[in-house]
């Protein structure tokens, strides 16, 4: 059954959706297309090394229309090889000298696959596929949600706000002082995602292009190589075993996981700031919060975002575990969590475009932000003793500990205590024009820079 209620993975079933601009370039349909390119990319590239005779502009068609043209069908007729040989890229192999037959490449079916070794042709694909993925889907959802983030950061840049250390009511801030930096820290996350070039490897069997080596030593096989390689936008990689070390793909999950971590820390901010009232949240017309509590509006889609950032941050960790070990020259235990790739991705992806819908749904209760901050004239203690630390007083940070700490300070109290401390008056008015309101020190011009765009690391 393919239909997305039948579907074991929600992924593909209840998420099937948002994940689907991943199927190209992780279904196993996407990797037998991309391996059996590769396949025809390399017999082409040993035409032109003088190793075999060119091809025709008619077999360059031909080879060009299997890979244009590469079907469903074609991918059922290499499992059907699979299902015989057990082994997915001889199949591969399999299919293309079929397609071969009855035609002047029939005469080049010894050059398919020569001298490679199947990881030549996997690590190939999957990094392609790892790229690909990024530039196409997740770096436009990603930066759709930044832009969510900074939106309210602007919006939100000059509103006070109670903030909290420790869970306890603390110095205030601006609520897009709060957003800004998660921008801040997401925008260079993001960098580091985009920045980042794949490895891939064609080396053979050991790593030493043995068999290549054997069959045309007369070819530069370390050029031939990092040609290939480089012709799709790949860091060719020449000292490997049998497989590429997956160092530099796991810096690349490295980087998402740490954004994923990020987010988790948003996501969980957000919440709260909901459950607490000081964000509220559209109501929007046919949805249900409870099943039975018919008042409720739930923040579904940040806790949804959380759980999928979980799963997707698990095997992102997996994959540093895993991939990084592999006895002697390879093992195949590789080669199944690789197939994993585009589902950690997709619970990423479900989370970032959780995120943004979450995001368009909510705004902040300003006259709660308020009430709330002004309830609570202690945080300025930090202010007022330091002002008085310096107009000279050394027992300034005691004597506000006195009268503020485990109290809740109204501003009646807070103008009772100013009146009465012995200072000069240039010191009492620097006091009395403390508040919980105006006690937010560059918070403003800090959140101006990163909306500026001339925080470092933002630019």
């Amino acid at each position: 059954m393919t239909e997305p209620l039948h579907l074991l993975s929600p992924l593909d079933g209840r998420y099937t959706d948002a994940t689907a601009p991943l199927r190209d370039h992780f279904s196993e349909f996407a990797f037998l297309r991309d391996r059996a390119r590769l396949e025809l990319d390399f017999l082409t590239a040993l035409s032109k090394t003088g190793l075999i005779r060119p091809l025709s502009d008619s077999e360059a068609a031909r080879l060009d229309t299997i890979k244009a043209d590469f079907s469903t069908a074609d991918a059922e007729t290499i499992r059907a090889f699979e299902r015989e040989t057990r082994h997915d890229v001889k199949a591969i192999e399999y299919f293309l000298r079929d397609r071969f037959k009855d035609s002047s490449l029939n005469g080049l079916l010894p050059w398919l696959h020569f001298g490679l070794t199947s990881e030549d042709v996997n690590n190939i694909a999957q990094a392609i596929s790892l790229r690909d993925s990024r530039e196409t889907v997740l770096l436009p959802a990603f930066d759709s949600l930044l832009q969510h983030i900074l939106k309210f950061a602007k919006t939100y840049r000059a509103l006070p706000m109670l903030a909290r250390t420790h869970g306890q009511p603390a110095v205030p801030t601006t609520l897009g002082r709060e957003f800004a930096v998660y921008y801040s820290r997401l925008k260079k996350t993001r960098d580091e995602i985009s920045s980042h070039r794949f490895e891939a490897k064609l080396t053979g069997a050991v790593g030493n292009f043995n068999a290549l080596q054997a069959a045309a030593p007369q070819v530069d096989w370390l050029v031939f190589s990092k040609e290939f390689i480089s012709q799709y936008g790949l860091e060719p990689n020449l000292m490997t075993t049998q497989i590429l070390p997956y160092d530099n793909w796991i810096r690349y999950f490295d980087a998402l996981r740490l954004t994923n971590s990020i987010l988790t820390d948003f996501s969980q901010d957000i919440w709260r700031y909901i459950s607490d009232g000081i964000l509220k949240q559209a109501v929007v017309q046919g949805e249900v919060g409870s099943s039975t509590m018919p008042q409720k509006v739930n923040p579904i889609d940040f806790e949804n975002a959380e759980g999928n950032l979980g799963i997707a941050n698990s095997l992102f960790s997996h994959y540093a575990q895993k991939l990084t070990i592999s006895r002697l020259q390879r093992d195949l235990s590789d080669s199944t969590v690789r197939r994993t790739f585009g589902t950690a991705l997709g619970h990423t992806l479900v989370a970032w475009i959780n995120l943004q819908r979450g995001m368009s749904r909510i705004t902040a209760d300003e006259d709660r932000l308020r009430v709330e901050l002004n309830a609570h004239w202690e945080v300025i203690a930090e202010g007022a003793q330091t002002i008085l630390r310096a107009a000279g007083l050394s027992d300034a940070y005691e004597s506000l500990k006195h009268q503020t700490r485990g109290r809740v300070l109204t501003e009646a109290d807070y103008r009772s205590w100013v009146e009465a401390v012995d200072i000069d008056d240039e010191t009492r008015k620097r006091l009395q024009s403390l508040s919980p309101e105006s006690y937010i020190g560059l918070a403003i011009q800090l959140t101006d820079r990163v909306i500026e765009g001339t925080e470092p690391g933002i630019l």
